[in-house]
């Protein structure tokens, strides 16, 4: 894990140039005197941007075209749990809070422009991310990958991008166009349950193996590719399940304090209508 990190990367840069705008901004916010919680920049840069790093930077990418269990764990982390904590960082609101009058009014037209509109929309969302690993696994693009190092960034790229549309519109707390209500958001969580467990079974299942003769060319004398498919397979099957049906929980209870909210306001609007009419009675 440390003696094969590559630091010289471009996903080394693109990791400390984001965590330096996101440092940046929260010591704008602090000169002006405002506030930025300490849980969102925690969030965002410990197992966000560190999440990403553990699987990219660190030894595992070393074995990222060796081993299709190490490849299954990084498309976990890049697609699911980094964009999680991602949102929960709230990076637009950041930004919106720390940017000068003319940047920020840019950045909300970009956020709520046609295109954004369009990519971001929940089903939309939705389906890029359940279509993206099936195009990937069960197509010629996973081979080609293994043969080309820059589609293969292309790819991890595309997989934290997905995951981040889709995640994002359903715990992030930045004001994106079109955010559904919690029943819509759980309803789509839920759906999404299933993805990994087909996926998963699919993989352990499979009589051929992914990639073709890639991994049996390697003459690893310490890994069976026909083991570590399954493995892989049960890597996504178990790893999905576990954060999907975490996030659904997540949303479920997000839910349900939004609910209470909604009743104790209506409750306080009887009681006040309740005193006026009393008062207005009296008074008569």
């Amino acid at each position: 894990m440390f003696t094969e990190a590559r630091l010289d990367s471009w996903v080394t840069v693109g990791l400390v140039l984001v965590a330096g705008l996101y440092l940046y901004g929260i010591h704008r916010l602090r000169v002006s005197g405002t506030r930025w919680p300490v849980a969102r920049a925690a969030l965002f840069l410990g197992p966000g941007l560190g999440g990403i790093a553990s699987v990219t930077v660190s030894g595992l990418q070393a074995y990222d075209s060796t081993l299709l269990s190490v490849d299954m764990v990084q498309h976990l982390m890049l697609s699911m749990v980094a964009p999680i904590f991602l949102a929960l960082g709230a990076p637009i609101t950041l930004a919106l809070q720390a940017l000068p009058p003319g940047p920020r009014e840019r950045l909300l037209a970009m956020v709520h422009s046609r295109l954004a509109r369009a990519y971001s929309h929940p089903l939309v969302a939705f389906a890029i991310f359940v279509v993206t690993p099936f195009a990937i696994y069960f197509t010629d693009l996973y081979r080609y990958t293994l043969e080309h190092a820059w589609a293969h960034g292309l790819v991890h790229a595309h997989v934290i991008l997905a995951g981040c549309v889709f995640f994002w519109p359903l715990l992030g707390v930045d004001p994106l166009p079109g955010r559904w209500p919690h029943p819509g958001r759980a309803l789509l969580m839920l759906l999404s349950v299933p993805l990994y467990t087909v996926l998963g079974l699919s993989i352990m299942q499979s009589s051929t193996l992914f990639g073709g003769d890639w991994h049996s060319s390697l003459g690893l004398t310490w890994a069976d590719p026909w083991e570590d498919q399954v493995i892989a397979g049960g890597i996504l099957w178990g790893g999905g399940e576990f954060v999907s049906v975490t996030v659904l929980a997540v949303l479920v209870g997000q839910w349900m304090r939004q609910a209470e909210r909604e009743a104790r306001r209506i409750d306080r609007e009887l009681d006040r209508q309740e005193a006026h009419q009393r008062a207005t009675g009296a008074t008569g």
